[in-house]
C-alpha cells in the first residue's frame, strides 16, 4: 500500500495529463515537471504537444508525448497502456482536456454540440474508465478532474458546455463513492472560475458573439498549483479561487438573477455580423497561439493596481453597508 507521506513528494511519480498542449494543461505539465515527475502528455495536436514536452524537459523532468483524442475511448486506453509500458505504473491522472462553444443553442451546429459532449464528458469518462482499473490493481492513485465552476452553475449561451460539466460532476461524485473502500485511491474535483488561458481564444463562437476574457480572470498557473496540491494531499473537492466560490454562492442564492443578468450581458455583445463565427478547436486541434496565457479585453493590472482596486471595492462596500444600516 502506498504510504501517505510518500505522496507529499512527487519526484519520479508518473503523471498523465490530457489537454496538455496549451492553456491550463500546459501550465499543469510545467508545475508537475518542477516537482520532478515523469510526464505522459496527451492532446490532439502533435506539434504543440512536443513543445510542452520540451518545456517540461527544460526543467529536468522526463516527459513524452502521446497524441490522443480523448473523445475516442480506444485512444485513451492506448494512452494508459503507453504510460504503463513506459514507467510501470500511473500515480496521478489529470482529466483536463476540454472545449467550449458559446452562442445561441439554435445557432450552434449539431456536430459541434455532439463533439463538446464527446470531448468534455465522454473524454473524462474515458480517462476514468482507463485508469481506475489500474488504480484498483495498485491500491493507490489520484484521479484529478478539472471540472470548472460550470459544474455548479450554467455558462450562459453555453448549453452543451454546461451539460458536459454538470455531467462530469455527477460522474466524479459517483466514483468517489465507489472508491470509498480504498483508502489510497482518490477522485478529486476542481472547480475553477474562468481562466486567463488560451481556452477562450480557441473556443467556438456563434450568433455574432465575439469576446475576450476580463483581466481579472484567474491565473492558470494557480490552478496548476492546485492540481499539484491535490496530488500531494488529495481531498474530494476544491474551489481553486475566490471568484469560483463567490459565483457558486451567488447562483445558489439568486439563480434566476445571475443567469438572466449574465445572459443579458452576452446578448449585448452579439451582432448581425456572423463573420466572427468560428468552430474553434471543437472539430480540429487548436491552432496558434499555443501557450499558457490568452488575450484579455484590457491588459492585466499589476499587483499594486489589484490591491488598490480591492481597497476601493472594500471601501465602497463598507460605505453602502453602513448607509443601509442608518
Amino acid at each position: 500500500m502506498e504510504n501517505k507521506e510518500d505522496l507529499l513528494s512527487l519526484r519520479h511519480k508518473t503523471v498523465v495529463i490530457t489537454g496538455a498542449s496549451s492553456g491550463v494543461g500546459r501550465a499543469a505539465a510545467e508545475a508537475f515537471a518542477k516537482e520532478g515527475c515523469f510526464l505522459i502528455l496527451a492532446a490532439r495536436g502533435k506539434e504543440a504537444l512536443e513543445e510542452t514536452v520540451a518545456l517540461c524537459n527544460s526543467f529536468g523532468a522526463n516527459a513524452i508525448a502521446v497524441p490522443t483524442d480523448v473523445s475516442e475511448y480506444k485512444e485513451v486506453e492506448h494512452l494508459a497502456e503507453k504510460a504503463l509500458e513506459t514507467t510501470g505504473s500511473i500515480d496521478i491522472w489529470v482529466n483536463n482536456a476540454g472545449v467550449m462553444a458559446t452562442g445561441k443553442y439554435e445557432d450552434t451546429p449539431v456536430e459541434v454540440i455532439d463533439q463538446v459532449i464527446k470531448t468534455n464528458l465522454l473524454g473524462y469518462m474515458h480517462g476514468a474508465r482507463s485508469v481506475m482499473p489500474i488504480f484498483r490493481r495498485q491500491h493507490y492513485g489520484v484521479l484529478i478532474n478539472n471540472i470548472s465552476i460550470g459544474g455548479w452553475m450554467p455558462a450562459p449561451y453555453g448549453a452543451a458546455y454546461s451539460a458536459s460539466k454538470y455531467g462530469i460532476r455527477g460522474m466524479v461524485e459517483c466514483l468517489q463513492g465507489e472508491v470509498s473502500d480504498e483508502a489510497d485511491i482518490h477522485v478529486v474535483a476542481l472547480y475553477p472560475s474562468i481562466q486567463r488561458s488560451t481556452g477562450n481564444m480557441h473556443s467556438a463562437k456563434y450568433s455574432g458573439l465575439d469576446f475576450k476574457i476580463p483581466p481579472t480572470a484567474a491565473d492558470p498557473k494557480k490552478l496548476a498549483e492546485a492540481m499539484v496540491e491535490m496530488a500531494k494531499r488529495p481531498r474530494k473537492s476544491k474551489f481553486t479561487d475566490w471568484s469560483s466560490l463567490l459565483m457558486k454562492t451567488a447562483y445558489s442564492i439568486f439563480p434566476k438573477a445571475v443567469i438572466n443578468t449574465t445572459s443579458a450581458g452576452l446578448r449585448l455583445m452579439m451582432n448581425d455580423d456572423r463573420t466572427t463565427d468560428t468552430d474553434g478547436n471543437i472539430l480540429t486541434p487548436s491552432k496558434y497561439p499555443m501557450r499558457i496565457y490568452g488575450e484579455t479585453i484590457v491588459p492585466v493590472p499589476s499587483k499594486d493596481t489589484k490591491i488598490l482596486l480591492a481597497g476601493v471595492l472594500a471601501t465602497a462596500a463598507l460605505y453602502f453597508f453602513t448607509k443601509s444600516r442608518n
